[in-house]
């Protein structure tokens, strides 16, 4: 009897085209003898329709073809069911795949989101919200709305935004933020709710992030000038400066004097003034190399 496995695609992930991708996995799965079942991201009701297509066929595995965004939407998908995800990395950010060191070609992946062991991945609730990765307040979540309203795609997109965000900056947000740690106000920036290291861009934000340590980081940014920027673009996050601040808890409400651009994996999410943040541990089952 074969085993089935569901391929969730994001057709619209990263500007690039699946068909070349889908043909691929079909071919593989084929000769693995899995029946394999392809569904079509189209941002009506997805998550409804992964969960029936994962009740109905009970697959051990769901492989999904996308970005952050695709990925965390598969894993609200299947809350409380034994499948493990396989990643095919195919989206503008894939941030996620960077910080599991997924390799970079199709070829590669495959057997590992067929066939490898996993990891049970934590995740974050943000408001209620669910987060795999990164999440943000400040600057970044500014030139993801920037983005997302602009024509150009890819890195190029994102490089001109980023640019365009920083012309345009506003004053810096004030912020308070309490837990079972001392509470912290200070001016900043941009505020990361981490519960990895990298963006998909391969900047690393929160060198101490681990994805099943039962923890999130908070990293404050305090000052975002072009130095400081142009250190953490470079990989020299300056940690033993005064420019930054990471806070490690499982739980932390975050509270800002104005409303500030939010982020969720890569999604933008409106202003927030109030984040309310606890570590949801082993939510998720992801296979990696």
């Amino acid at each position: 009897m074969k085993n089935n496995m569901i391929l969730v695609v994001n057709p619209i992930s990263g500007g690039l085209d699946k068909a070349e991708l889908i043909d691929a996995v079909t071919e593989f799965a084929a000769n693995e003898n899995v029946n394999l079942i392809i569904y079509n991201t189209t941002g009506d009701s997805d998550i409804e329709k992964i969960k029936v297509l994962n009740t109905t066929h009970n697959p051990k595995r769901i492989l999904v073809a996308g970005g952050d965004g695709t990925i965390k939407m598969v894993a609200e998908a299947t809350e409380h069911t034994d499948v493990i995800i396989g990643i095919l990395p195919a989206g503008s950010a894939n941030g996620l795949a960077v910080d599991l060191n997924l390799p970079k070609t199709l070829e590669e992946n495959l057997p590992i989101a067929f066939h490898n062991h996993y990891m049970e991945m934590d995740m974050i609730s943000i408001n209620g919200k669910k987060s795999i990765h990164l999440s943000d307040l400040g600057l970044n979540a500014e030139m993801i709305k920037n983005y997302e309203n602009s024509t150009i795609r890819g890195k190029l997109g994102y490089a001109l935004q980023t640019v365009n965000t920083l012309i345009d900056l506003d004053d810096p947000f004030v912020v308070t933020i309490t837990g079972d740690f001392p509470t912290l106000e200070c001016e900043a920036r941009m505020i990361v709710v981490a519960n990895s290291q990298k963006y998909g861009t391969g900047v690393s934000i929160n060198p101490n992030g681990i994805m099943d340590d039962g923890k999130f980081e908070l990293v404050v940014l305090k000052n975002m000038d072009l130095l400081v920027l142009g250190k953490i673009i470079s990989g020299n996050m300056p940690l033993d400066s005064n420019d930054v601040e990471i806070i490690s808890t499982d739980k932390a409400l975050v509270t800002t004097n104005v409303p500030v651009s939010f982020q969720i994996d890569g999604e933008y999410c409106g202003a927030e003034n109030k984040l309310n943040i606890k570590i949801l541990p082993k939510q998720l089952k992801v296979a990696i190399p």
